[in-house]
């Protein structure tokens, strides 16, 4: 006969403290569609990974569109610069990708709180004392943290699952992240178009060693996977 520990934690509060489950208990149908699009995004930046070497000195713009990377911005703006690309186009191009999946972070904050909050923020010292201030001042820190999400110190789906947690309306927060996108995109679409043909010419030089380069950045993925998928959870 199995003897039931006294110590062991409910059914909800296992759920609760499993890193992978934010939600407590029984996962109502919002959970799923939150958690199922904020895993979508992560498996869709992977998935496209491979495509960097190729498109990079190829068509830069096509890949702002597919994946809105600092690397595709700078250079789409040197495309332009040397007359190889449209600037508008350079310019406009990232945005959809870059703002997509931003308000799942936003309702993920809304719907689990602080549990999700903490699943973002891991183990990092400077995440956790952030969070400490959004919450006791929420109406201070966070717009300007949404603008600044790019640049601060401060992973990016933190800061919005945070003033989603801390009350933000929506509307409030697509515009807050359109400043904060139309700022980032400018400010790396100016620099290549800055920097010009130097640019240009390095990433043409990437595009034609493209097979090499992805086997590369595809075993440099599966590695870190691997190593991360071997570390014990860490609880809640």
């Amino acid at each position: 006969m199995s003897v039931e520990n006294p110590d062991a934690p409910a059914p909800a509060e296992r759920a609760r403290n499993e890193p992978r489950l934010p939600w407590e208990g029984k996962a109502r149908r919002v959970d799923i569609l939150c958690w199922a699009g904020i895993t979508f995004s992560g498996i869709y930046a992977l998935a496209l990974l491979p495509l960097v070497p190729s498109l990079l000195g190829r068509n830069p713009v096509l890949l702002e569109f597919l994946r809105g990377s600092t690397t595709s911005m700078v250079t789409a703006g040197a495309f332009a610069k040397v007359g190889e690309a449209s600037l508008l186009l350079a310019i406009l191009a990232p945005f959809p990708i870059m703002m997509l999946f931003d308000p799942l972070y936003w309702w993920a904050g809304k719907l689990w709180g602080r549990p999700v909050i903490d699943m973002f923020a891991g183990d990092r010292p400077r995440a956790q004392r952030w969070v400490d201030k959004v919450e006791n001042n929420a109406g201070r820190i966070g717009p300007p943290a949404v603008i600044l999400a790019y640049v601060l110190p401060i992973p990016s789906a933190l800061i919005y699952a945070a003033v989603g947690w801390t009350g933000m309306r929506l509307r409030l927060f697509l515009v807050l992240d359109l400043i904060g996108t139309a700022l980032w995109v400018g400010l790396n679409v100016g620099l290549g178009y800055i920097i010009g043909q130097s640019a240009v010419d390095v990433a043409k030089a990437i595009s034609r060693y493209a097979l090499i380069l992805t086997v590369a950045l595809v075993v440099v993925v599966i590695v870190l996977q691997v190593r991360r998928s071997s570390r014990p959870p860490n609880p809640l």
